[in-house]
């Protein structure tokens, strides 16, 4: 159970989302935005997240669509990960978000939700960091819609009075070749250690990394010594595994040396995958 009482509102429209943060941050509520609401129910329970007032957009119509829409797959804030996972537009998509949690528990966390979660592994943005996706933001001076790559920073740069409301995908990366890896301590559907999800593009591969450290990212620099030719497998690895700019952690799922050693394994995996398909199809 959650310790506190708190309002809960269903928008049905973006504006009348926004004004609802508006007028509820007005009155001292502190509202949050809240979607699939497993993290806000669980960090509620844990007294680490306090609000006055729930908004819930999944009836926002722009937070619900999973389509694809001129050049761009358009994957709203709200979907779920077993809706992502059963239509499959974006294969590597699909796989890295079939491997969060349970179930049980992917029939509940939405894609904006695991995006914008305090939790560190937040591994359905790996797909969007792969493929430089557009982030569509609203809030009080409307809507916009960036580069992941100009709004993700260890965590999704929100004000404080925005939401996201889809992610932008161009159609072009949807079907290349690709690798997602996961690699737990424990069990099939234990916490991670380390995840990679990986993307061939234009003959050269993209890495994103979940786990390793307190937030998913993606390093030009170790695709950089990933894609070098002349050096065998093991000495690229070495080599942009150096190139860490990144502090792992070292806690009770795995130590530093560990989730070092595990991170190792699972790049000659993803580099085999992917280097094997270009020989395949040679």
């Amino acid at each position: 159970m959650i310790s506190y009482d708190f309002e809960y509102y269903l928008p049905s429209s973006i504006k009348e989302a926004v004004h609802l943060f508006e007028e509820l941050n007005g009155k001292g509520k502190e509202p949050i935005y809240f979607s699939g609401g497993t993290e806000i129910i669980t960090l509620g329970r844990l007294n680490t997240v306090k609000t006055g007032a729930v908004i819930d957009i999944k009836q926002i119509p722009e937070c619900r669509i999973f389509d694809l829409q001129q050049e761009y797959l358009v994957t709203g804030a709200a979907n779920t990960l077993t809706n992502i996972e059963e239509v499959n537009l974006f294969p590597l998509l699909s796989k890295t978000v079939s491997e969060i949690a349970d179930r049980t528990a992917r029939n509940k966390i939405t894609a904006g939700g695991n995006i914008c979660g305090q939790i560190f592994y937040r591994e359905a943005v790996l797909p969007f960091l792969l493929t430089d996706s557009l982030m569509v933001i609203a809030g009080s001076k409307g809507i916009k819609t960036v580069s992941i790559k100009e709004v993700f920073n260890q965590r999704l740069l929100l004000e404080r009075d925005e939401l996201l409301v889809q992610v932008k995908t161009n159609q072009s990366y949807l079907n290349l070749p690709f690798a997602s890896i996961k690699k737990r301590r424990q069990w099939n559907t234990g916490y991670p250690l380390i995840t990679v999800a990986a993307l061939k593009v234009n003959g050269l591969i993209r890495i994103a990394i979940s786990g390793l450290t307190a937030y998913p990212f993606r390093s030009p620099q170790m695709e950089e010594r990933l894609n070098e030719r002349g050096p065998s497998l093991n000495q690229r690895i070495d080599q942009a595994v150096h190139e860490l700019k990144v502090p792992p952690l070292d806690d009770s799922e795995g130590s530093f040396r560990y989730r070092m050693f595990v991170l190792k394994n699972t790049l000659h995996d993803v580099l085999s995958q992917l280097e094997g398909e270009e020989q395949n199809h040679g």
